[in-house]
């Protein structure tokens, strides 16, 4: 192996291997060449220009060719580092969630967010906190109205008839001891 045919172009898709390169140009196989009457040049493109398109073609490719390789190499190095490293893909998976997470509480619509609904939050339950107090007043309202102290009368009345005086250990009715006589439907 001559190292004056060694390649160590970085950029080119052949770094680090032995190059054997032909005396012209004009040795290079071109796929579609100028001269094949199946692909005629293209409108204002001269036989020169269009050989040197494919040439550079073909360095082109052979570019991507050398590029997809050395991809492959360095993500199976990454695979193995992480492999050293204890990463695997659920492990990984967590830690992308949690940044996630962080970053959307990080964020000004979050913020923006949370504090509406606290504040909501502290709306609904003073709402909540004086409709319950009015029910609870207009509850106390009503037990004491005449209305409800007649119907509460009626109720008493009709369980010492049903269970009479002796129930539940009740010498009598606990508003009188003789109770009235009351027909009328409640």
């Amino acid at each position: 192996m001559d190292p004056t045919s060694q390649d160590i172009n970085l950029n080119s898709p052949n770094k680090g291997l032995v190059v054997d390169q032909p005396e012209s140009m004009s040795e290079l196989p071109v796929e579609g060449a100028v001269g094949n009457s199946a692909n005629p040049l293209p409108p204002g493109l001269t036989e020169e220009e269009a050989v040197d398109l494919q040439i550079e073609l073909i360095k082109v490719e052979e570019e991507i060719s050398t590029l997809r390789q050395v991809l492959s190499a360095k993500e199976k190095h990454a695979a193995e580092l992480k492999r050293k490293l204890g990463l695997n893909p659920l492990n990984e998976l967590k830690q992308n969630i949690t940044k996630g997470w962080q970053d959307v509480q990080a964020s000004n619509a979050y913020k923006k967010t949370q504090e509406t609904l606290s504040q909501a939050s502290i709306k609904t339950t003073a709402a909540f906190s004086t409709m319950g107090t009015a029910l609870s007043r207009k509850l106390g309202d009503m037990r004491n109205s005449t209305t409800f102290k007649s119907f509460e009368d009626r109720v008493e009345n009709l369980k010492y008839k049903v269970v009479g005086p002796k129930g539940n250990g009740e010498a009598g009715s606990p508003n009188d001891s003789n109770p009235t006589q009351d027909n009328a439907p409640f």
